[in-house]
């Protein structure tokens, strides 16, 4: 019996923001089941000989003016209203996924994802420059000097490392992802398929 639902996250990923603003209609189905697990897209590429798709698919524009049709449709049908594409992608997001760890240590884990998220993909902020990242945290009344602090220890840099690896280790190559026990799912789009397989193993 499956009780929660793995989504693998990067802050750098529209596709993954666009993921959690639709969770909360799925989880006011079938419960609040969903587990961000917070990895290194970066650190997937390289070890999956992976690229992200504007790189893979610069020079073929028809599939890129798909891509960004499927965007739309993903957002209209997801009642998705404040996204916005952040100018300065690609944004390096290291600190950023440090950052979520050492939230989660201190218990403001999802205080800091809301701030983090909303500022990446909706405020487009660059996020890649620590004064801004800084400014963020301050706005949302976090923790800033001691999320800073906790981000450059070495559990918490190894936590990033060990989560990444997990991700991989299962058989996963980019973002987002999601498990259902071990079934693997990529993809906005797939969060149909998600769902459904989670009611499924779950024996609703």
């Amino acid at each position: 019996m499956t009780a929660t639902i793995d989504f693998y996250f990067d802050f750098g990923s529209p596709n993954a923001y666009l993921c959690h603003r639709a969770l909360p209609s799925i989880e006011a189905r079938i419960g609040k089941v969903f587990v961000v697990k917070p990895v290194l897209l970066g650190g997937v590429f390289k070890a999956t000989n992976n690229r992200s798709p504007a790189e893979a698919f610069a020079g073929i524009p028809k599939k890129q003016a798909y891509d960004q049709l499927e965007m739309e449709r993903f957002i209209k049908r997801h009642d998705i209203t404040a996204f916005r594409f952040n100018p300065f992608f690609p944004i390096n997001t290291l600190t950023m996924m440090r950052g979520a760890h050492a939230a989660k240590r201190l218990g403001v884990f999802d205080a800091y994802l809301e701030a983090v998220v909303s500022a990446m993909w909706e405020k487009q902020l660059d996020m890649g420059q620590m004064e801004v990242f800084a400014g963020v945290l301050d706005a949302a009344g976090l923790p800033t000097a001691d999320l800073y602090r906790e981000a450059q220890s070495p559990d918490v840099k190894q936590a990033l490392i060990d989560m990444t690896q997990e991700l991989i280790d299962r058989g996963g190559f980019g973002i987002p992802t999601f498990f259902v026990g071990d079934e693997m799912f990529f993809g906005k789009d797939r969060l149909r398929e998600v769902e459904e397989e989670f009611v499924a193993q779950r024996g609703d």
